[in-house]
């Protein structure tokens, strides 16, 4: 009866297929970049093209672009949800962003950061919301709802210029700012938080913001309010990321030969060198948009932000500005050659940002062709280790292959898992194929000799690989 039973048993697997064995062979290390690209709504600069759009065209649009970023192998997308106080998701504070339908208040009949959440995390990319906190009109004279800011809490707003910003000055506008972000990070399901450089207004035709304070004393504001935010997502999320997208130059002259016609520091009331020093964030992208040579070096620029704090630097590069009106003679292989210069500057985790996602989804200059030939395999963003170290336990799996494919299956028993990372060995050479998240709970592949499985904790945290073979 044994042997009999043993005979059905291997009849049984050969007619099911080729089951796959553990193995103790070596993999190579899984490639650990930030490969990210902004994607704005004011003013339709990347989505939706269009405030006239359907809910369905506006769907299809954003499919798009994270079907290019995955065929880039990108892997973050920086989505602007907070554009002028107004909101790019189902606000309980804030109406909905006059971008989305043309009027603002007017639902575009579903929630577009939930559903980028999900279409994303599908394809193994994070998802950082973007929030402009202060910035309540970019239009003074346009038309708000009876929710807005403008209309609601008037007294919190100034004009400057044809701009209403909402006064840092005031508690009470720094604190709706921070509700709006922590109530994001509560509800949705949200890789990281992320602010660019409007916290004082750029200046309007010479003259700076006025609110009665000095510029120590607006410093002093933000700065507060920079530390407080990180310390609440800390206790909300702990994983979730706070990147801050500062302008460039810290300070006009520095580094020694910089020279810029912006006084961040002073005008915007940006301190952005002691929020990297102090920890107040988990990556900077200073927006290192001119080129290589020049006054503004990126080069220069990216060496010396490096070295101002341990925490990652990722520049951002103006792929935008390829055949722009700003930089009309800019080429791809300018931007080709800054994205290999931020993988070799310094010694914080490689990384960089794109802007924006137009230049990507337009292939200005056939830029997608040559950034194929620098990302060529998926890559997982780094870690956090200052937040932890724990490593996720490995998964359990099983592969089987059968009609000319093999279909790898996988169960995670640890819950702090959220991504797994696919290898495959064809001809004695290995290959990343896949970020997948782990509740896929499988793929199937074409003939492999072998496959390695590796979870992803939401701190970027990696098990040891489990490795199968034929």
């Amino acid at each position: 009866m044994p042997r009999i039973f043993l005979i059905v048993c291997f009849l049984t697997a050969f007619a099911q297929g080729q089951g796959f064995a553990p193995s103790r062979e070596q993999v190579p290390p899984i490639a650990r970049e930030f490969r990210g690209t902004w994607a704005a709504v004011i003013y339709n600069i990347d989505w939706p093209s269009s405030s006239k759009l359907s809910a369905a065209e506006q769907q299809s649009e954003m499919r798009a672009i994270l079907d290019r970023m995955v065929s880039l192998n990108l892997n973050a997308l920086i989505f602007q949800v907070r554009p002028q106080c107004d909101a790019v998701y189902a606000s309980p504070n804030e109406p909905w962003s006059p971008w989305l339908t043309g009027t603002m208040g007017k639902s575009p009949g579903y929630d577009p950061l939930e559903f980028t959440i999900r279409e994303a995390h599908q394809r193994g990319i994070e998802v950082h919301a973007w929030f402009n906190p202060f910035r309540a009109l970019s239009n003074a004279n346009a038309t708000t709802s009876a929710n807005h800011i403008t209309r609601s809490a008037p007294q919190l707003t100034k004009r400057y210029e044809n701009l209403i910003w909402c006064n840092p000055a005031l508690p009470e506008s720094r604190q709706r700012a921070l509700t709006a972000m922590l109530d994001v990070l509560r509800r949705y399901d949200v890789d990281g938080l992320h602010l660019d450089d409007y916290f004082y207004p750029y200046p309007q035709k010479g003259k700076r913001f006025t609110d009665g304070l000095s510029n120590d004393a607006r410093r002093q504001i933000i700065d507060a309010f920079m530390a407080e935010l990180y310390t609440q997502v800390k206790r909300i999320k702990p994983w979730a990321r706070v990147g801050i997208s500062p302008f460039g130059i810290w300070k006009p002259g520095v580094p020694a030969g910089t020279t810029a016609q912006l006084d961040a520091f002073e005008d915007l009331a940006c301190d952005a060198r002691k929020w990297l020093q102090n920890g107040w964030c988990d990556y900077l992208a200073p927006q290192l948009y001119w080129r290589i040579e020049g006054p503004q070096s990126y080069t220069l620029l990216l060496e010396w932000w490096r070295q101002q704090g341990s925490r990652p630097v990722w520049p951002g590069i103006a792929s935008s500005r390829i055949g722009s009106t700003e930089d009309p003679t800019r080429k791809a292989t300018e931007i080709i050659n800054q994205v290999q210069l931020s993988r070799s500057i310094g010694s914080n985790h490689a990384g960089h940002i794109h802007w924006s996602v137009k230049a990507i989804m337009q292939n200005r200059d056939n830029i997608n062709e040559q950034l194929k030939t620098r990302y060529t395999a998926p890559a997982l963003v780094p870690p956090m280790p200052w937040l932890s170290k724990a490593v996720p336990l490995p998964p359990r799996v099983t592969a089987q292959a059968e009609g000319g494919k093999v279909t790898v299956r996988w169960q995670i028993s640890d819950a702090t898992t959220n991504k797994v990372v696919v290898q495959v060995r064809r001809a004695q050479q290995w290959y990343t194929i896949r970020v997948a998240p782990s509740n896929s709970g499988g793929i199937v592949l074409p003939p492999v000799d072998a496959v390695a499985l590796t979870t992803v904790n939401r701190f970027g945290n990696t098990s040891a690989p489990v490795v199968l073979r034929k």
